[in-house]
């Protein structure tokens, strides 16, 4: 990679490192903080099911609007410094309406920073329609060094203070994203003077597509346990915050291992056959966390799989979403992939699990995870079928 490569791929780092730094501390211990306010496991569940709703709109409406003006980078500016200004209210006791409307603002706001951001650096990670594993590893490895410090750090300074600073948590560490958002370079992605934009139909209409977005719904929905669930089921078996923090780095140290060496990895198996491996892995993760929670060695082997379920997933599915998705199509192919993969996922996760939590325990949501991972890797499997017949030409290479 050559030296002005790399100065072009750095602010697209800052802004990863920064979001998942945000994302790290944000995530795990938000219903910590709304079980501290005294709120139920249901109300939780669906405060922690808001950003999955705004997940449904927010960013195939950025995407759309980002394709058609092609100032993906203005947005991102405005994203940003609106969740910011939106996250203050979280240091008002104004009840659960007001907390719910804020949750509902930030991240419409936030949504889409990701699949906008993946769509404004794909120029710089693909070059004539092949996937550059390498680039785009050493650029999503810093946000994964984000997340592991500040949830390890987070769960340190809660364990040792409490959950009071979490409103601070929040702002402090959105200043750091918009500040990130003002480093990247004002590029605007070319419009056409057809207007509106490229057709996305003919591409869902393709029974690959189709196949591969059943077989991303239900591998991201046996996650929501995780997501949502994880750190809650930990804290119920008597985990302190310190060993949840713990347990969440470890599944971040793995992931970022993983893309920093995934250029060697990738290369061995088709896109296809990786979607496989990574949705049979999930299955064993979801059910060693099920069944030995309250083994501490089946939790670290559990979060270890992190490396496959999540990162190799979310690296093949972005190499595949280049694939089908190129140029003009690109901002809503990614934006669907986050509505299908996280957006349905999260609001259907998360209050299904609320429900399963609120009347059997939290146990039972991890076997469901376990039962949709499944179903994810039948769904894999004929992603896998239909594209060794068709005999498609790779999406990838290793750098």
């Amino acid at each position: 990679m050559g030296a002005t490569r790399k100065a072009a791929l750095a602010p697209f780092a800052a802004l990863s490192a920064s979001y998942f730094a945000h994302i790290g501390f944000f995530n795990p211990y938000l219903p910590l903080w709304l079980k501290e306010l005294g709120l139920g496991l249901f109300t939780i569940s669906l405060l922690t099911a808001v950003q999955a709703a705004t997940r449904l709109f927010a960013p195939y409406a950025w995407g759309a609007l980002s394709d058609r003006s092609g100032e993906r980078v203005r947005l991102l500016r405005y994203g940003a410094t609106a969740a910011l200004l939106s996250s203050l209210g979280l240091g008002l006791d104004w009840g659960v309406a007001w907390l719910a409307l804020v949750l509902v603002v930030m991240f419409t706001h936030t949504s889409a920073m990701m699949p906008m951001s993946e769509a404004a650096m794909a120029h710089l990670v693909s070059q004539g329609g092949v996937f550059d594993a390498r680039r785009y590893g050493r650029v999503r490895l810093w946000g994964s060094l984000g997340f592991l410090l500040t949830v390890f750090a987070a769960g340190a300074w809660f364990e040792r203070f409490g959950m009071s600073h979490f409103p601070a948590w929040t702002a402090l560490t959105l200043v750091a994203v918009a500040a990130s958002t003002w480093w990247l370079p004002n590029r605007r992605d070319p419009v056409s003077t057809a207007g509106s934009s490229v057709p996305v139909m003919p591409v869902l209409r393709q029974r690959a597509v189709q196949w591969f977005f059943a077989a991303v719904f239900f591998h991201v929905l046996s996650h929501i346990g995780i997501y949502a669930f994880f750190s809650l089921y930990l804290d119920s078996l008597g985990y302190s915050k310190t060993m949840i923090g713990v347990l969440w780095a470890v599944s971040v140290v793995v992931e970022i291992g993983w893309f920093f060496t995934q250029s060697r990895w990738l290369p061995r198996l088709s896109l296809s056959a990786w979607l496989v491996v990574c949705a049979a892995c999930t299955v064993l993760r979801m059910g060693l966390t099920a069944a030995g929670g309250g083994w501490l060695l089946a939790l670290f082997v559990a979060q270890s799989l992190h490396a496959l379920t999540f990162a190799a997933h979310h690296t093949v599915c972005i190499a595949m979403l280049s694939h089908h998705f190129p140029a003009r199509l690109r901002g809503r192919g990614q934006a669907l992939y986050t509505v299908i993969g996280y957006g349905c996922t999260g609001v259907l996760g998360s209050i299904g699990g609320g429900v399963l939590s609120s009347n059997y325990g939290l146990t039972p949501v991890f076997w469901t995870s376990f039962a949709t991972s499944l179903i994810a890797t039948g769904c894999a499997f004929r992603v896998w079928r239909h594209r060794n017949q068709t005999a498609p030409a790779t999406a990838v290479r290793p750098g």
